[in-house]
C-alpha cells in the first residue's frame, strides 16, 4: 500500500448524510499536530494511561489506525476523525496499513536520509598481516 491513495470498503459508512465506500488518503500531507493527535485518539481509544505500552512506534498497532484516519482527513477536511471510528471489520485493518506503512517507511527512510556513503574500515590484506609479524 502507498502513502498515498484509495481505500475502497467492504462495509460503507456514512459521512454527512452519504454512504461512503471510497475514501482517499495521503500519508505524507499528516502535520505534527496530526501525529500528536492520532497518538492522543489512540490513547483515549485504548484506555492506556501512560503512552506507548508497545515499545516502539513500529509496533503501536493502535497508533497506525490513528495516523491512517488523519492521512484520509488531510485531503478530506469534510470527514471527521469521528466518523472514521465507525469503520469496521476488515476496513479497519485496511486503513491500520496507511498508518502502519507511514511508520515503516518514515522508519527505513531515517537511516538513508543523510545521502552520505558510510566509511567501511578496511581491512588488513594476508601480505599486510605477514608483514607486521615479520617485522615484530
Amino acid at each position: 500500500m502507498q502513502l498515498k491513495g484509495e481505500i475502497m470498503l467492504n462495509n460503507p459508512i456514512t459521512i454527512n448524510g452519504k454512504k461512503v465506500k471510497k475514501l482517499t488518503y495521503d500519508a505524507n500531507e499528516i502535520t505534527p499536530a496530526m501525529f500528536a493527535e492520532a497518538d492522543a485518539r489512540k490513547m483515549v481509544a485504548s484506555g492506556a494511561k501512560s503512552g506507548n505500552l508497545s515499545g516502539a512506534v513500529e509496533l503501536d498497532y493502535g497508533l497506525h489506525l490513528y495516523l491512517g484516519f488523519a492521512a484520509i482527513t488531510a485531503v478530506n477536511p469534510e470527514i471527521d476523525i469521528a466518523d472514521l471510528e465507525r469503520i469496521k471489520g476488515r476496513d479497519v485493518m485496511q486503513v491500520m496499513r496507511v498508518g502502519r506503512n507511514f511508520i515503516i517507511s518514515s522508519a527505513g527512510s531515517e537511516e538513508d536520509s543523510s545521502g552520505e556513503q558510510s566509511e567501511t574500515t578496511p581491512e588488513l590484506s594476508t601480505h599486510q598481516l605477514q608483514s607486521s609479524k615479520e617485522e615484530e
